[in-house]
């Protein structure tokens, strides 16, 4: 059994000390949106919409810098309305004319890896979109059209299928048929891409048979799963048992790789609202000593709109998350060099 790190107070000067020797994963990665609900997004949807193609290129490099590998893009689409030029549907309106592509060419250009997504191409509940037919024939036309048009920048590393779908303790059988669905048509297009899902409540993860067939039988290349800190499902004491569990499970079906989706925010609002940036040190670094021991990759829910590179003209949120840009980069930069 892997051990995980004690917990602990961070200020600045334990970092530099200590949390290196626990082998802390930096942020590999993150999910990116164009534009978030309504409802949650309202700090930075205005801005993004705003921006030209060459200030999502810098948005990109920008991630880059701080050691961003990868990128997962949650929709090519809202409410059945794409983001990019398509036949499917008219385009969602922004000053950019395609911010897929402008995404996609900046990242070829600083190599990131990219997890395409093939979705949101109805309304925002996952199990609906699981199982409606019209929408699966609108997702897999959408996924003939982005290979053709997007397929063949370096940086299209993957799939990424985001109908979220919840432990119960289980997955339901509709998310495995979709899941695999899914992964049977992306692999005709894109033979060589992986595919990624991003499951939550993992406080219900057990480790026993019945969780274990159900990994064996997932088309699914790589799942990295919600923490549910900042939606406050997860309280912060108790993510790392149920990693732990987890690794359990997947070190046994010797299928699927884990990976985590480290969530930075917390809501305005108690658990509703517009998301916050939460405080690297006081948070987010006991996260990811939780986190560290269980995981391949740490991505994270997400750059955008909640971490903004200071003195730049592409600043998107909340003031606070000039704050957490600066906390990471010093945490990050520290990390390099002790690596």
């Amino acid at each position: 059994m892997l051990a995980f790190p004690g917990s602990m107070q961070a200020t600045p000067d334990t970092v530099a000390r200590s949390d290196f020797s626990v082998k802390l994963k930096p942020i590999s990665g993150s999910w990116f949106e164009f534009q978030h609900s309504a409802s949650e997004g309202g700090n930075w949807n205005s801005a993004l919409a705003q921006f030209t193609a060459d200030q999502w290129k810098r948005k990109v490099f920008e991630m880059k810098e701080i050691g961003m590998e990868y990128i997962v893009l949650m929709g090519v689409a809202l409410d059945g309305k794409p983001f990019y030029p398509s036949k499917i549907a008219s385009q969602i309106p922004m000053a950019c004319e395609d911010p897929l592509e402008a995404i996609l060419s900046a990242a070829d250009e600083c190599g990131i890896k990219f997890f395409v997504s093939n979705d949101f191409w109805g309304n925002l509940d996952a199990y609906t979109m699981m199982i409606d037919k019209e929408i699966r024939k609108r997702r897999f036309q959408s996924m003939e059209e982005i290979t053709e048009k997007y397929g063949h920048h370096e940086c299209f590393y993957g799939w990424y299928f985001p109908n979220e779908a919840q432990l119960q303790p289980y997955f339901i059988d509709e998310c495995i048929e979709y899941v695999n669905a899914c992964a049977d048509f992306a692999q005709r297009l894109t033979p060589n891409c992986v595919n990624l899902i991003a499951p939550y409540f993992i406080k219900e993860a057990r480790f026993d048979d019945r969780f274990v067939r159900q990994l064996e039988k997932m088309n699914i290349d790589i799942i990295a799963y919600q923490d549910g800190v900042g939606v406050n499902h997860t309280s912060l004491d108790n993510s790392a048992k149920y990693y732990e569990i987890l690794y359990k499970a997947h070190e046994k079906a010797s299928r699927a790789r884990l990976w985590a989706d480290m969530e930075l925010f917390y809501f305005e609002n108690g658990n509703e609202g517009n998301l916050l940036p939460a405080d690297f040190n006081k948070r987010i670094i006991h996260q990811m000593k939780n986190i560290s021991p269980f995981v391949d990759k740490i991505l994270c829910y997400q750059y955008i709109g909640i971490m903004n590179k200071p003195g730049t003209d592409i600043i998107a949120g909340h003031p606070d998350s000039l704050r957490l840009y600066e906390q990471y980069s010093k945490w990050y930069n520290q990390y390099k060099k002790i690596k």
